[in-house]
């Protein structure tokens, strides 16, 4: 597994990923389809913004994203992360986190957030795995057919010393 920066010409890809497991549902917070111009923040070379992709002989398997938080709060990156819904992808999440976390502190973050939905068991695990805590709970937000769903916000102080 190769992991690196993405860049326009994988943006295609990635918008296919995310707009899989936009239909497929239950996982992530968005619920309409996105088009390419949603990642334009990632290009536009802010050291403080992102993307990272996990790339193998089959192609981009999954990204990882980080976004500056607007000031003061400058020092909390916001962090999500995406794998291709229709392939197995062990250890995706891992390999992409290795990266995002030196990435992070080189960008002078000391904290990380993400915010999962309370039904999403398998990225819950995810971020617990990767050291995360349970910060706060944002309770019944609803969905666009006005399902509740808690959002669990989970943080992780970054360690320079790791």
């Amino acid at each position: 597994m190769i992991i690196r920066p993405a860049t326009p010409a994988d943006v295609p890809r990635l918008i296919d990923i995310l707009n899989q497991i936009i239909e497929i549902g239950g996982t992530t917070a968005y619920q309409d389809p996105l088009d390419a111009g949603y990642l334009d923040r990632f290009f536009t070379g802010n050291s403080k913004t992102f993307l990272h992709v996990a790339e193998n002989v089959d192609g981009i398997q999954g990204m990882q994203w980080m976004d500056a938080l607007d000031p003061p709060n400058d020092h909390i990156g916001g962090i999500a992360t995406f794998a291709d819904p229709t392939t197995t992808q062990r250890g995706v999440g891992t390999a992409l986190f290795d990266i995002t976390r030196a990435a992070s502190l080189a960008a002078g973050y000391s904290e990380l957030y993400a915010k999962i939905r309370a039904d999403n068991t398998g990225g819950l695990a995810y971020y617990e795995k990767m050291g995360f805590r349970d910060h706060l709970v944002d309770r019944a937000v609803p969905l666009k057919d006005g399902t509740p769903v808690d959002r669990i916000t989970k943080r992780l102080k970054l360690d320079p010393s790791h």
